[in-house]
Formats: structure tokens, C-alpha cells, sequence
């Protein structure tokens, strides 16, 4: 019953907070709900040490929650599928080796030059930290979210193929990413006899090659079915059982159930837009999925600010998040600077202002918290929960706000 209360808790609030940002302040539902949801737990926070009985009751609600399991195993697959869904896949094609190059190699740049870059800084802080936990860091904070991306990128005007190319490269560059990150934890738990080249092969070709494979039979199966009937209903029902069935599946097959849900809602999407499906029934079938990525967009952003209400962030992990802002940003720029560099061999997948506006559009959400969250107790938990959280406070508000002014200077400065 108590976490049944959690959830009851957190749908009144995100629809509370959802209709306050709307009539109010009028921000992105994302950074929106996660402002309102931020500034609701500081004043809890305050109330709850002047003694406030029923803020103590709020806590232990939320503290119901295991932020990791409820997006990494329950919501991710749907708000992925959604994205995937209306994301054109066509446009995606013709950006592919951008896309691609974006994803990988990026990714693991970037992982490099946020663990060094946080191995100088934090003993300048006075907290050494060795190079294995800054790894991690690195591995936990460098793909970029997809939540987040489809979230707020859609609406900021950018221009399509730059929309793209930052979509598709969050859509796939989660597989990299945990990859890495879940890799580097078990070097940091188990010594370096717990891992070795080959593990960390087979994990990758288990992970992320067999979750594309899973997604795009899922894809085509899915697809198939969906062009043998015009029922909006059963149409409908099928595109949920297909995300609901095939992460199951994935996780029982150890493969990457968000990889499967991003090729699988591409092609389901493809299809239906080439004709395979009804305009009523795709109609619907839209309809439904924005309804359900709205609706756990408001659930999951305001969950990420809940969680200070029971999160212990010291303050130097506070003033390490702040120089990690820094760190992230620079890292983000080399990331993207290289794999352009390398792309000048395909001038039609190079658009105008890619550069600055991959590198502000890259965004960190929900993800980063939650697998900063799955660290253990005998790691600085505290310390990279903390320089995680303020990161992905930073990149929601601050680059999610200024984002679409940015792109809209840059069009106006290139009479674009």
C-alpha cells in the first residue's frame, strides 16, 4: 500500500505542477515541472528541519520510489518508443554516419575528457578521488538523454536536420554509454580481475548489437501485423504490447530493452507513415503516444526534483558539480568537435551551426541520475550522486531555456 501512496503521490503532484507551469509560468513542460518540482522540495526541505511531522511522511513516499528501477526497467521503453515513433526515419537514414559516429565515438570521447578532466579538478577541491570513480562519472554523464532531447529539441525550432542528427544521436548513444558505465563498475567493485577484454566485447555485442537485432525484428514483426487490420483499437493495443512484450523479452534475453524500443518505434513509425496503416488508425495511434510520453515526461521530471527531498547531496559535492558543469561542457564540445572533423568527407550530412548547437543541445536528464543512483554504498556515492544531480539541473534548465534563442541568433547572424 505504501508504494502504491508513492505513486499516487507523484501523479497528483506532476498533474498539480503540470497545471501550474501551464496557466503560470508558461516554461517547456520538462524544465517546467522540474523547476516547480525543485523549488517544492527545497521549501519541504526547509519545513522538514523545522520539524514539519507531515513533511517526514512525504519523504518516506517518495523515498517508496527506486528511481532506478521505475525509469531504467519501466518508463524508458515507452518514452523511447514514443520518440523513436515520430521521429523520421528517412531524415535518420541520410544522417546516418553522423548519427552513428556521434553516438559511438563521441560518447566514448567524451568519457575520456570528463574522467581526467574531474581527476585534476577535484583534488584542487580538496577531494581526491581516484581515477576509476571519475570513470564512472564519465561513463554516467555523457550520453546525452533522449527524454530530455525529445523534450525540450523538438520545440526549440531547430532546423530539421540539425533536429536530427541531436534525436537520433541521444536515441542511440545510451547503448555506448551503459555499456561503458555498467563495464567500469564492475572494475571499480571487483578489481581488475573482474573484467577483462573479452567480457567487456561480449557485453557490448550482447547489449547493444543484440538489442538493435531484437528491436528490428520487434520492428517488423510489429509492422507486419499492424498492415493486416484497420482497427484503430486493436492497432493501438498491438503497439503496446509490442514495447510492453519486447522489453520483457530483452531483459530476459540481457540485451538492451532501450536500444530494441528505439529501432523498433522507427520502423513501426516508418511503416505507418508510408501507408501501411489507416489515417484514422494512425491518427489514434499518435494520439495515444503523445498522451503517454506527455504524461510520463510530467511523472519523470517531477520525480528527478522529488528526489531531493531524499537525496544527501553534501555541499562539496555541490561545489564539484559546479566545476563538473565545466568540465562536461568542454568535454561535450571536443566530443562533437572530432567526429565533425572526421565527417568532412560527407559535406551533405554537415549542416550549418552544427558545432555550437550539438554542443549546447546536449542534454542530460533522468538516465545519468539513475545510474548515479545504482552506485553502490562502498563508492562515493554521495559525491557523484550530488555532481550528477547539479549537471542535470544545469543542462535542463539552463541549456533547455536558451537553447531556441541560441539556434535563432545563430539562423539571424547567418541570414539563415
Amino acid at each position: 500500500m505504501l508504494l502504491y501512496n508513492a505513486f499516487a503521490l507523484l501523479l497528483v503532484v506532476s498533474a498539480g505542477f503540470a497545471y501550474l507551469n501551464h496557466r503560470l509560468l508558461r516554461l517547456p513542460a520538462t524544465i517546467g515541472l522540474m523547476v516547480l518540482s525543485l523549488l517544492s522540495s527545497l521549501a519541504l526541505v526547509g519545513l522538514g528541519k523545522l520539524g514539519v511531522g507531515w513533511v517526514l511522511t512525504v519523504g518516506r513516499l517518495v523515498g517508496q520510489i527506486d528511481f532506478d528501477t521505475v525509469l531504467i526497467q519501466l518508463m524508458l521503453s515507452f518514452l523511447l518508443f514514443a520518440g523513436a515513433l515520430h521521429t523520421d526515419a528517412r531524415g535518420l537514414r541520410k544522417l546516418r554516419w553522423s548519427v552513428g559516429v556521434l553516438a559511438l565515438m563521441g560518447t566514448l570521447i567524451s568519457t575520456a575528457v570528463v574522467s581526467t578532466g574531474m581527476y585534476l579538478v577535484l583534488p584542487l577541491l580538496g577531494l581526491p578521488t581516484g581515477f576509476l570513480t571519475c570513470l564512472l562519472f564519465g561513463a554516467l554523464i555523457s550520453p546525452t538523454d533522449p527524454v530530455a532531447v525529445v523534450g525540450i529539441l523538438t520545440k526549440a525550432n531547430i532546423p530539421k536536420p540539425l533536429e536530427i542528427k541531436i534525436v537520433g544521436e541521444s536515441l542511440f548513444n545510451d547503448g555506448v554509454g551503459v555499456v561503458v558505465f555498467v563495464s567500469v563498475l564492475r572494475l571499480a567493485t571487483g578489481g581488475p580481475d573482474a573484467l577483462d577484454g573479452a567480457q567487456v566485447l561480449g557485453l557490448f555485442l550482447r547489449e547493444a548489437l543484440g538489442g538493435l537485432a531484437l528491436g528490428a525484428a520487434l520492428g517488423w514483426g510489429g509492422a507486419r501485423l499492424l498492415r493486416t487490420i484497420d482497427n484503430y483499437q486493436v492497432e493501438t493495443l498491438l503497439t503496446l504490447a509490442l514495447v510492453v512484450g519486447g522489453t520483457a523479452l530483452a531483459n530476459q534475453l540481457h540485451t538492451s530493452g532501450p536500444l530494441a524500443m528505439v529501432v523498433a518505434g522507427l520502423l513501426v513509425g516508418h511503416s505507418a507513415r508510408a501507408g501501411d496503416m489507416s489515417d484514422e488508425s494512425l491518427d489514434y495511434v499518435n494520439k495515444f503516444w503523445e498522451l503517454t510520453d506527455g504524461v510520463l515526461n510530467a511523472v519523470l521530471f517531477a520525480l528527478v526534483g522529488l528526489q531531493v527531498l531524499v537525496l544527501h547531496l553534501p555541499l562539496p559535492a555541490l561545489y564539484a558539480g559546479l566545476a563538473a558543469v565545466a568540465v562536461v561542457l568542454l568535454a561535450r564540445l571536443v566530443s562533437v568537435a572530432i567526429p565533425l572533423g572526421l565527417l568532412r568527407w560527407r559535406p551533405s550530412e554537415l549542416t550549418d551551426h552544427s558545432l555550437p548547437v550539438l554542443v549546447w543541445g546536449g542534454l542530460r536528464g533522468g538516465i545519468s541520475v539513475a545510474l548515479a543512483l545504482s552506485i553502490p554504498a562502498t563508492l562515493p556515492h554521495d559525491l557523484l550522486v550530488g555532481m550528477t544531480y547539479v549537471v542535470v539541473v544545469f543542462s535542463i534548465i539552463g541549456q533547455g531555456l536558451t537553447i531556441g534563442p541560441l539556434v535563432q541568433r545563430l539562423l539571424r547572424k547567418g541570414g539563415g
